[in-house]
């Protein structure tokens, strides 16, 4: 406990771009130091992200945490100090072999990325996926042909958009060919297929009962529509300020804009 009041939850699970991280890609410093507070009073802090192994680590290592992180939007769940991975979900092989034909008919301007075994791959280049793996911090690795990866361990499939009017036909698109996949946009022009029923809440969800604690006692936050599930399964579900309007609308508590510390918002509010 506190030196100043009691922790009325027991968890706090954040996500990381847009509502812990910054423009900038730094943790925001006021959330910093308020989830280092939260920690010190006994709470546990989880990281639930889109982001890979490799990308999230950085994150991981500045807070100091021993926790399970939610990655991949909750297709893997894996402690970073170890690489063990709790819990997986992999896209099923014909909702990958759907895909990978899918993939020369989507619009001009869309750019597949996949993800197995750690590592992203793609088989083009282009301004937008040269910021999406900067923005991350990771490595895209060039391969010639998509069945050159494991059919039967893709993690995850984004579809990087040059410009976000592209979403909805790249949308539209896969919704139309592919079945067995859980659609989710992650940004302006992110859009994630991932493994049927793979979700950030149903990874809060198996992840808390493993563990013993009530969701009750989870506090939750995000900013963009893949948070939904996971701040609607959270006791305490918020959303960070200027976040979008869709998770706004379902949350518990609407705190201030992530440069501002969203994240300190919400720990001022379970931990007096």
């Amino acid at each position: 406990m506190s030196a100043t009041g009691l922790r009325t939850v027991d968890w706090i699970v954040t996500d990381l771009d847009g509502t812990l991280v910054g423009r900038d890609l730094r943790i925001v410093e006021p959330s910093l130091a308020a989830l280092r507070r939260f920690i010190a009073s006994g709470g546990t802090v989880v990281i639930a992200t889109g982001r890979s192994e490799e990308a999230a680590l950085p994150y991981y290592r500045t807070l100091g945490l021993t926790t399970p992180a939610i990655l991949y939007n909750g297709a893997r769940v894996v402690d970073l100090s170890t690489g063990a991975v709790l819990h997986r979900r992999s896209l099923a092989v014909a909702a990958w072999a759907k895909l990978t034909l899918l993939f020369a008919e989507l619009p001009a301007g869309v750019w597949p990325v996949a993800f197995t075994q750690g590592r992203a791959h793609t088989t083009g280049s282009s301004p937008a996926l040269l910021e999406y793996a900067r923005r991350d911090g990771i490595e895209l690795k060039r391969i010639g042909s998509w069945g050159d990866l494991p059919f039967d361990d893709i993690v995850k499939v984004m579809l990087i958009c040059d410009r976000p009017e592209l979403m909805d036909p790249a949308e539209e698109a896969v919704s139309a060919a592919v079945s067995g996949v859980t659609l989710v946009r992650s940004e302006s022009t992110y859009l994630e297929a991932l493994p049927a029923g793979a979700t950030k809440g149903t990874a809060l969800r198996e992840l808390a009962a493993s563990r013993g604690v009530a969701l009750s006692a989870v506090a939750a936050i995000g900013d963009n529509p893949n948070d939904l599930d996971m701040i609607q399964a959270a006791g305490l579900g918020a959303a960070v300020g200027d976040g979008a309007e869709t998770v706004r609308a379902a949350a518990d508590v609407v705190v201030g804009p992530c440069a501002e510390g969203a994240v300190a918002d919400l720990v001022a509010r379970v931990l007096p």
